[in-house]
């Protein structure tokens, strides 16, 4: 991942503790026990992004969803306020996210369909 891929998935998990709504059910979904358990990762996923540690592939695919929802979901996500709460432009984060999503994609590959659970 590049400087700027990183900081981009850093800046998407910090979303959910922000403007983004999350129940139990999509945390859940997510692959994580709950909303509070989405904070608590989250906040441990930054963390280990900022620090270049290694991810494991549930990891990894918690991540990539997370960002995806959190960017685009006006109803549970940052929506249609991504760009004020982040400033980072829709256009710009959906290329890097196709970036991002092909990179991992043989890593996240079997979660496809499935909930990330290690």
């Amino acid at each position: 991942m590049t400087e700027h891929e990183v900081k981009l998935l850093t800046r998407a998990l910090l979303e959910w503790g922000g403007p983004a709504h999350c129940s139990d059910q999509l945390a859940v979904g997510m692959g994580f026990a709950g909303a509070r358990d989405l904070f608590d990762q989250c906040q441990r996923l930054r963390k280990a992004l900022g620090e270049d540690a290694l991810l494991g592939a549930a990891d990894w695919a918690r991540t990539l969803l997370a960002t995806e929802i959190v960017f685009v979901s006006d109803l549970a996500g940052s929506g249609v306020e991504w760009s004020t709460t982040t400033g980072h432009d829709d256009a710009a984060t959906i290329r890097m996210l196709r970036v991002i999503q092909r990179k991992l994609a043989r890593t996240v590959s079997p979660y496809y369909g499935k909930r990330p659970s290690e």
